[in-house]
């Protein structure tokens, strides 16, 4: 017995050291590769939780205080909502602790790249206190989080809209023959995809022998607005080019998979529902897998995207010098302190409180269960319309994209 005890204290000082050893080690440079590993970990709490948790909260009589038990799935649901609660307000507090950084010289700087232990317990605090809050409280968040979730698929269209326009003109502005060809072959694979995707996609979700018209449309618009692209960015008027316009054409067709690949499993008309018990671990594990990337991506990109954000202020000619002159190493140090930081933290910070809505959503079906699809990752009628509509508003954005400086020569798009 007194050695068991040795032995457990000795693990757990082990453990305390270790984690203290990999949080000092993080750097101002890896300061947001460690808040995406945050917000991995939170995934992965709630995956677990969502699998394991139900048991347990069926006995607590502050969430389960109702004259009939609901069923298993209402438990997993509300423990991934919890989860994702806490994780959503302690991006939200950073947020609004970090509005106003200017430069490395306010304090706050320091606390967005330092202080990761009290930031890991914060966190943890913040995650169990969620399960003790009123289903009231739960059930607004579940609502708010629908409209979290649309503005977090909102930010990584305009991400996607900027990365496509920022790489055609880099490659353009080489102005060599090999770069006008990359971007020549590169728009030919992206539209060979496409096409072949559709393909796929009707060889899939339109059976033979089952009315499957709305799957029909859904594919057949997404082939429209793939040619459209075409034209309005090759249009004279337009003088667009024709790589960002594949490359959305491949993202659209993506979206519209997704969608259909998200239609409940007992569908007729989803051909998947053929292979639902064998590929219900691997969509849980492709579906958060790709959650993380996504997010990672996008609050990273975020971080330092010039068209949705920029720095809080920049250097001004005259601003700042002191009345008197320093020596070169004073001088050094004072330009060090007043450098401006490189992105906006607050909105940093916001991006993950949006995710964290969005993946709470990927992760309950849009708090729907259709069958077993309460068992997988975004399935559910609710997460069709979503990638549907999400994918028409990347085209509407695009095209705005290509005809809003024509419409409006004044301005600067």
């Amino acid at each position: 017995m007194w050695a068991a005890s040795c032995l457990a204290s000795c693990c757990a000082a082990c453990a305390c050291d270790a984690c203290r050893t990999a949080v000092s080690g993080i750097s101002r440079r890896s300061a947001r590769i460690a808040y995406c590993g945050l917000f991995a970990l939170s995934l992965v709490v709630s995956w677990i939780l969502r699998e394991v948790a139900a048991p347990l909260m069926e006995k607590l009589p502050w969430i389960n205080h109702f004259h009939k038990t609901p069923d298993r799935e209402w438990f997993e649901t509300d423990a991934v909502l919890r989860v994702s609660l806490g994780n959503f307000l302690f991006f939200t507090i950073l947020s609004v602790s970090m509005v106003g950084v200017k430069n490395q010289r306010d304090p706050r700087d320091a606390v967005h790249h330092g202080g990761w232990m009290m930031k890991i317990i914060c966190w943890f605090i913040l995650v169990i206190l969620m399960f003790f809050v009123p289903n009231e409280i739960i059930s607004f968040y579940e609502s708010a989080s629908k409209f979290g979730a649309g503005l977090f698929l909102l930010v990584q269209v305009v991400l996607l809209l900027d990365f496509v326009h920022g790489w055609n003109d880099k490659w353009v502005g080489y102005d060599e023959q090999f770069w006008y060809v990359a971007l020549l072959v590169v728009s030919l694979v992206c539209y060979l995809a496409t096409f072949g995707f559709s393909g796929l996609l009707f060889h899939w979700f339109t059976p033979s022998g089952q009315d499957c018209g709305l799957n029909t449309f859904f594919i057949v618009m997404t082939l429209t607005l793939v040619l459209l692209f075409a034209i309005v960015a090759l249009h004279p008027a337009v003088g667009g080019s024709i790589l960002p316009a594949s490359v959305i054409s491949l993202y659209c067709m993506y979206l519209c998979y997704s969608g259909l690949a998200s239609e409940p499993r007992d569908y007729e008309c989803n051909g998947l529902h053929k292979h639902s018990k064998a590929i219900s671990t691997g969509t849980l594990t492709l579906g958060l897998l790709t959650t993380v990337l996504s997010v990672v991506y996008s609050a990273v990109r975020a971080g330092s995207s010039t068209t949705l954000l920029s720095p809080p202020s920049s250097p001004r000619a005259g601003a700042g010098k002191p009345l008197l002159p320093m020596d070169k190493a004073d001088e050094h140090e004072e330009k060090e302190k007043n450098k401006p930081v490189s992105y906006s933290y607050a909105f940093f910070h916001i991006i993950f409180s949006l995710a964290s809505m969005y993946s709470a959503m990927l992760l309950t079906g849009w708090s729907t269960s259709v069958g077993e699809s309460g068992k997988l990752v975004d399935v559910g009628w609710p997460s069709v319309w979503v990638r549907i509509i999400t994918g028409w508003a990347t085209a509407g954005l695009y095209i705005w994209s290509l005809v809003a400086p024509i419409l409006f020569p004044e301005r600067e798009f």
